[in-house]
């Protein structure tokens, strides 16, 4: 199986941190190394001339300085950024010119991954499948709350275990659904968070975005004769025109139950979505009084926050809960950890006031 670590998302609600040109997936958040390190580690065993990473060209520079000795030829760069339904067709597409049968993985590379063992078990069992069966494998995680930023799977029956790791029959997909509806799936028991780990063979993606996504499908096939001619001009004008959708929306919610399988990981899984999820994910690493600390600081009465600074400025709190605090060299970001979720809303407004500090 070729593994294809995602790595040219934005990041917004990780701002003033990730920027545009230096996105989540290239900053230092969970540990001393990026967080598009850290995805790597995990494949630390696999064959490197089997890992991929998929990025934009805008990003190519900060990527090569982080991994200055990854495979020049296994990196596939999307000529703008356009979502993920275009950017996995893309590297789907790619991936067929040199086997189409051979299954691919798409790993994100902003989540936090306990447990890696089982975690790489679980991908080498949805290759055995995916060869067994032709059907689409991807990993769902036991949801803990009601988040409304995730999407969530419904699964059916028990179909298959092996070695420890369990399948179950796809019934639905559902997008970020609102508090009620997350409220409900929780309660219900038969929807689990999905972790966004597709795993099919090239062909039988391109055939699932001909039937589903006819558009996007079109626009690929294009791509692949701009390809063929050596004509990359055309390919990145017929790129940047695709469609800006997820391939939740594009593919997954139109799929029929029969052709997808999940795998239920029993792994530690969280998504570094946002300071208030990243607050969660480092939990173990927070100080008497669950604060997340990076850089100097004085805190006194201060609970339950994040600050992350430099070390050449003191940040100091004093009678301080659950708020969130960023300096960077240009911008400082003070919130409620509660609102976290809505630096979109701020994103958006630096957008339409001019390209400055994004």
């Amino acid at each position: 199986m070729r593994i294809i670590i995602l790595a040219g998302g934005g990041g917004t609600r990780l701002w003033p941190m990730s920027r545009k040109n230096k996105p989540k997936q290239f900053c230092k958040l969970t540990a001393e190394k990026t967080i598009l390190e850290e995805t790597l580690e995990r494949f630390k065993d696999w064959p490197q001339e089997k890992i991929y990473i998929a990025t934009t060209k805008n990003l190519i520079k900060p990527l090569k300085k982080i991994l200055p000795n990854f495979l020049e030829e296994n990196i596939i760069l999307e000529p703008n950024k356009r979502d993920t339904a275009p950017a996995m067709g893309y590297a789907a597409l790619k991936l067929s010119l040199e086997d189409e049968n051979e299954p691919i993985a798409f790993i994100p590379s902003d989540h936090y991954v306990g447990q890696v063992d089982k975690f790489i078990k679980s991908i080498r069992k949805a290759e055995e499948v995916i060869k067994k069966t032709g059907k689409l494998l991807d990993i769902s995680i036991h949801p803990t709350n009601p988040n409304t930023a995730l999407g969530y799977t419904k699964v059916g029956k028990k179909v298959l275990e092996k070695d420890g790791v369990e399948f179950y029959q796809f019934e639905s997909h559902k997008e970020k659904p609102d508090f009620k509806t997350a409220q409900k799936y929780l309660e219900d028991g038969s929807y689990l968070w999905h972790a966004n780990y597709y795993m099919w063979s090239p062909k039988l993606f391109l055939e699932a975005y001909k039937k589903h996504s006819p558009k996007i499908y079109a626009d690929l096939m294009k791509i692949k004769k701009a390809i063929e001619k050596g004509n990359e001009e055309d390919v990145d004008k017929i790129y940047n025109q695709m469609e800006k959708i997820s391939i939740d929306y594009a593919i997954m919610e139109k799929m029929s139950p029969g052709n997808v399988l999940i795998i239920k990981g029993d792994f530690d899984w969280k998504d570094i979505g946002a300071w208030d999820t990243l607050h969660e994910n480092l939990m173990t690493k927070t100080d008497e009084k669950r604060n997340l600390v990076r850089g100097e600081r004085l805190n006194i009465d201060t609970s339950n926050s994040i600050i992350y600074g430099g070390e050449e400025k003191l940040i100091a709190t004093i009678g301080l809960e659950d708020i969130v605090i960023v300096d960077t060299k240009d911008a400082l970001l003070v919130c409620s950890k509660s609102k976290a979720q809505d630096i979109k809303k701020l994103i958006k407004e630096l957008e339409e006031r001019g390209k400055k500090y994004l």
